[in-house]
Parts: C-alpha cells; sequence; structure tokens
C-alpha cells in the first residue's frame, strides 16, 4: 500500500475516532478541554504506529493510549507538582455540557485508574477482562479497582446530594446547642425588715 493511500486510511479512520472517543479522552482526563488534547496527542503518536497497527483493531489500541497516556500525564504533574493529590479538575479551557453534570463531577474525583476502570466498564461497556487489556492490569485488579471506585462515588454522591456531607431534613434535632429552660425570676423578701414594714404588709 502506497503511502498516500495509508494517510487516506488514517484520515477515515480519524473522522470516525474522532467523535467515538472524545468521551471517552474528556472521562478520562477531567476536562473536556484536556480530552481533546488527549485525544489529539494520541492520534499523532498512532499515525507514527500507523502502517503497523492498521492490520489490527485500531480503535482498541487508541482506546489504550488514551487511558495510559494520562496516567503518565498524571503522574508527571504529580511530580511537579510535589504535591500527595494534585488538582485533576479543569485547568482552564472551555467544557462541554456534561462538566455540569452531578455524575461527572464525581467521577473527576476519582483517582486516574479508578476513573479508568468506571469509564471503561460503563461508558465504553467493556468486560472486566477487555477493561484489564486495556489497563494492562489482572482481571483481579479491575475488580478491586471497580469497588473502590464504586464506593468512593457513592460516598461523593451523597455527599453532594445532601450539601457537603450534612444529613438531610431537620438539622436541628439532637445536635442543637442545650439551653437551660427560662425560669421566671423569684423576688425574695428581704430577711431584715423593721417591724414597721412587716405590719405595713399586713
Amino acid at each position: 500500500m502506497s503511502r498516500e493511500t495509508e494517510d487516506d486510511a488514517y484520515t477515515d479512520f480519524v473522522t470516525t475516532a474522532w467523535p467515538r472517543h472524545l468521551r471517552t479522552a474528556t472521562l478520562i482526563a477531567g476536562d473536556r478541554h484536556r480530552g481533546e488534547e488527549l485525544l489529539q496527542d494520541c492520534l499523532v503518536k498512532l499515525y507514527v504506529r500507523w502502517r503497523r497497527m492498521r492490520t489490527d483493531d485500531p480503535h482498541a489500541y487508541l482506546r489504550r493510549m488514551l487511558v495510559n497516556n494520562h496516567i503518565s500525564w498524571w503522574r508527571r504533574r504529580r511530580r511537579e507538582l510535589l504535591i500527595a493529590e494534585p488538582p485533576d479538575g479543569p485547568s482552564g479551557g472551555t467544557a462541554g455540557p456534561e462538566a455540569s453534570d452531578e455524575l461527572y463531577r464525581a467521577l473527576r474525583e476519582l483517582p486516574p485508574r479508578q476513573r479508568a476502570v468506571i469509564v471503561l466498564r460503563h461508558f465504553e461497556d467493556l468486560t472486566e477482562k477487555d477493561a484489564a487489556a486495556v489497563l494492562g492490569c489482572s482481571v483481579g485488579t479491575v475488580k478491586s479497582q471497580h469497588s473502590r471506585a464504586m464506593a468512593r462515588l457513592r460516598t461523593v454522591l451523597a455527599r453532594n446530594s445532601t450539601g457537603d456531607g450534612e444529613p438531610s431534613g431537620d438539622r436541628s434535632g439532637s445536635h442543637a446547642p442545650h439551653r437551660r429552660p427560662h425560669r421566671p425570676q423569684q423576688h425574695h423578701q428581704p430577711k431584715n425588715r423593721t417591724k414597721n414594714q412587716e405590719s405595713a404588709t399586713r
């Protein structure tokens, strides 16, 4: 196959791959702008390998590149910032309409690998075996990461639904500060009273 024919095949692939994988890239990256950059970077790298990859499943290969490249980017950023848990939310640009959705915001609070497991299993509809192949890990790892991610998502969604973790409903209840009941002031008669004062009150 000539180079021109290969380029035409790659162009056709990109036309199909961009809308198909943009949502996955956005969910994995946690931000529409970063997702577009991630997908574009992976497509450029895929072009270099296109002659070798086009006979396989380029969509599966691209999906694997999206996950691995984002995790590598996150690790580099983590080392550069020198903090335990760097912010993984949007850093600018125009977010897509999904950015305002509660579930998408909750996804952004997951660590990159847990987020990737959720995206691959529930948005890409991959089996545990296929997700493990994309992530380059065992099926057991996918199961454990999925369990932790779901538990974290439930916690985040419950917290957001009640407003920063405060229980819904009547918040006065047993947590209200205890106040002593008001007692009417008693007016005591002075003990040292003269005989004239006693007779005047009779």
